[in-house]
């Protein structure tokens, strides 16, 4: 069928060449009669007849051309052709000689190739008519186009797909969901090759589409995501406005179908169960338990709530934002004998509902959670929980403070031992009977030391000590009247010698330690060793205190100067306790306007301004600066003794040594030369040479350090010496190894052989020497008694030879 269409298509392509060919002839025809010009470009001549040019009409081609022939386009001719061949026909420009061929003598146009408009829709040539003979332009060259005649050779294309769109479930029908739209490349100028309609291949059942604007809209109110979440719809566009022989062209659409919040939370169960010990502490989670909702995104988002007192009392609900779950937990403590199970109600509910669907149902649900308390050994429970005892402060020793009773609260009710913690009564005050739990005092009360008494009082299972519970007891001392009242101070009042009768001169409050429950209230009176008083008087203000006042005109010092005052006080019991104290009062001078001058006594003078304590320690101030002293004269004492000694010494044996090389010429410290110059004393030497003869003045001589018998010796020469110092300094000088400053030179250098005799007794003993040693009498107190050993020996040697 589709061929027979195809030939009928050529058929009328061919009419439509020859239409066109018998309208360029009668064109031309026309052109030759009188008085017609040719659109071309005609030429005036001078006479008035107009020259005629080219003549031809608009060229087609039809695309697709798939005969065996060259398809005949048209012709060009010029009015100036006789038919006798002398005019050459050419043709220049888009696909002359290639794709249009033209015939030289007649000017017929021939198409050779395949053309197809959709690549290109004209051609532009231009045209020459010259002279075969001279091939000179007979014709100004013109310009013309071939156009090519579209066929319905394109089917419609989707050229924006794929396609994704989305509606809304439950949407109504008719909803708009998403436009497609499809082109064609036949010429939407000619014919209706280019004009497109819209259908829907698959899916129609669900969905249409608006022929003319490619518009999908839905074709059912009843959309559920649940059940199914998308759609793949084909739709399909097809030219020539739908007619038969219109090519067409489909794509697919895939609909989303997005979620509503149309659907409840559901429990998948209807109870839940759990178990958790009765010794887990508050906020311990029990469990979670989630409700099911078949919508997505925020439309699954929920609360839960529990329903009933009990759970609202016992537990609390939270949902888990990450997994939508009800976290249950304890908010009340649990207790196994008190209650085995809990029964409650969550509730889950939707967090967002939307208005439109609240006729589908009620967007909530319920289940029942049932939480089994499971039973754990518990340490024993005070009961009743009081934490204060009162005992009085005159309670005997082991008497009865209270009792403290605890009970095991698990079902097998273990006896019960009590004991205090000691840490908590170091000193042991009370004690508790292991049993009973009768608390006792252990040692004598003092509310006036420690009025309250905090001790911790222990419990636990007689055969499981490690189940222990503790208890703070709060113990309170009530007071005794057990302490007498006393004077708040010493009183010590003055009175002036001009004193009036009923002048105050003293106000007396009171103190007592204890605290009586319905307040202090204190008698004043003087005491009975105080009835013969006629100077002083004493007033009861009522208030606890009381007011001394003169009885008496005038006073005076030199009679006496001093009254002491014996006050009793006593207190209101029960029982009463009294107290008496004594206001000491002295006489003063004052002046006219009753201000002190002066009294008699000094010691109140320095009672009132040095207080014992203050004595106390001026006392011991003096004691340390005495032991001080003495402590500084005996250091001095020893010291002292410590250098006599050490003078005492003769330096000549100590040996000096100095490693120090100085500083140079600078250095003036480096060397200390005062202990050499102490080992000899020069001036005694200068006092020999003047000071006469040893028979002068008891031989003072004989009492002097004298230097050795070798510098006394007239003969000693020190030239030996400074000259091997020279030398030896010069050969420094010369040696350019050593540095050019002062360095420390050593010389071991002793000189030439000793003058004097050596002092050995053992040559002198043997050989029996005459030598003579009455010189070491002139070396020091420590070589007469040599000399004199010398001397003896040699003494004894001459009485034997004689």
């Amino acid at each position: 069928m589709a061929k027979g269409l195809q030939g009928c298509c050529w058929t009328m392509l061919l009419l439509l060449c020859a239409i066109q060919e018998l309208g360029a002839w009668a064109m031309h025809t026309a052109a030759e009669g009188p008085g017609l010009g040719q659109p071309g470009d005609p030429t005036l001549l001078a006479g008035g007849r107009v020259k005629r040019g080219w003549v031809w009409n608009q060229f087609f081609v039809v695309e697709e051309y798939t005969g065996t022939e060259p398809l005949y386009v048209g012709k060009i001719h010029s009015d100036s052709d006789e038919g006798d061949g002398s005019i050459k026909y050419t043709i220049s420009g888009e696909g002359a000689g290639t794709i249009f061929l033209i015939d030289e003598i007649t000017g017929d146009i021939h198409a050779t190739e395949r053309l197809d408009r959709e690549q290109k829709t004209f051609y532009t040539l231009r045209a020459q008519a010259r002279d075969r003979q001279t091939d000179q332009l007979l014709e100004p060259e013109s310009e013309f186009i071939i156009k090519v005649q579209d066929i319905n050779d394109s089917e419609p294309r989707f050229l924006e797909g794929p396609y994704i769109g989305s509606v809304a479930e439950l949407s109504p029908i008719g909803t708009s969901v998403m436009q497609v739209m499809a082109s064609d490349a036949d010429d939407p100028t000619y014919g209706s090759s280019a004009r497109i309609v819209y259908s829907v291949l698959e899916g129609e059942q669900h969905f249409t589409v608006d022929s003319k604007t490619g518009v999908i809209r839905t074709a059912v109110a009843d959309l559920d995501r649940e059940t199914q979440d998308r759609y793949e719809v084909v739709i399909r566009a097809t030219d020539m406005a739908g007619q038969l022989g219109g090519l067409s062209g489909s794509t697919t659409v895939t609909i989303v179908v997005t979620d509503v919040n149309d659907n409840p939370p559901r429990f998948p169960q209807k109870m839940y169960q759990f178990s958790i010990v009765e010794t887990a502490p508050v906020g311990t989670a029990i469990g979670r338990v989630k409700a099911e909702d078949s919508d997505v995104g925020e439309n699954t988002d929920m609360t839960y709530q529990m329903k009933d007192e009990e759970g609202v009392e016992m537990f609390k609900v939270t949902t888990d934002s990450n997994t939508q779950e009800a976290v249950i937990t304890i908010q009340k403590p649990l207790d196994y004998e008190s209650k085995k199970v809990h029964t409650v109600v969550v509730e889950a509910l939707n967090k967002f509902v939307d208005p439109r669907f609240v006729d589908l149902g009620t967007f909530r649900d319920q289940t029942i959670v049932r939480v089994s308390v499971l039973d754990v050994d518990e340490p024993p429970e005070f009961w009743p929980p009081s934490n204060t005892m009162e005992v009085q402060e005159d309670a005997h020793v082991g008497s009865i403070v209270g009792v403290v009773t605890a009970l095991d609260p698990d079902t097998a009710n273990h006896p019960v031992r009590y004991a205090i913690d000691r840490s908590t009564d170091m000193e042991r005050i009370f004690d508790i009977d292991a049993n009973t739990g009768a608390i006792v005092t252990g040692k004598v009360l003092d509310r006036e030391t420690a009025g309250w008494h905090n001790i911790t009082v222990l419990a636990m299972e007689a055969d499981n000590h490690s189940q222990v519970s503790r208890a703070s007891l709060r113990i309170r001392i009530l007071d005794v009247n057990d302490n007498p009242p006393e004077l708040a101070t010493p009183y010590e009042a003055a009175v002036c010698e001009d004193a009036k009768p009923g002048q105050l001169i003293q106000t007396i409050s009171v103190v007592d330690r204890d605290e009586p429950q319905g307040g202090h209230r204190f008698y004043f009176t003087l005491a009975p060793e105080a009835t013969n008083n006629h100077h002083f008087s004493l007033l009861d203000v009522k208030d606890n205190t009381a007011a001394v006042h003169t009885q008496r005109v005038g006073f005076n010092r030199q009679e006496q100067d001093v009254y002491l005052l014996p006050i009793l006080v006593v207190d209101s019991g029960p029982p009463a306790l009294s107290s008496t104290g004594t206001l000491t009062i002295r006489v003063c001078g004052c002046d006219s306007t009753g201000a002190i001058q002066s009294c008699n006594s000094t010691a109140y003078a320095m009672s009132a301004t040095l207080s014992p304590g203050a004595l106390i320690a001026l006392l011991v101030c003096v004691l340390i600066l005495i032991v001080l002293v003495l402590l500084i004269l005996t250091l001095k004492r020893h010291h002292k003794s410590h250098l006599t000694s050490e003078d005492d010494e003769d330096m000549r044996d100590n040996v000096i040594k100095y490693n120090d090389e100085g500083g140079g010429e600078q250095d003036t410290e480096a060397y200390d030369m005062s202990a050499l110059r102490s080992l000899y004393d020069f001036s005694e030497i200068k006092g020999g040479d003047g000071g006469g003869g040893p028979g002068e003045g008891g031989n003072p001589a004989s009492e002097r350090h004298a230097l050795p018998q070798w510098v006394q010796s007239p003969d000693l020469d020190f030239s030996v010496f400074r000259d091997y110092i020279c030398r030896k300094v010069e050969q420094a000088d010369e040696d350019l190894s050593v540095p050019p400053y002062d360095s420390f030179q050593t010389y071991a250098f002793e000189g030439s052989d000793s003058p004097v005799p050596s002092l050995s007794s053992i040559n002198t003993w043997s050989s029996g020497s005459e030598q003579d040693f009455s010189y070491l009498g002139g070396w020091g107190p420590r070589f007469r008694q040599l000399a004199a050993l010398y001397a003896g020996r040699r003494g004894e040697e001459d009485s034997e030879e004689s």
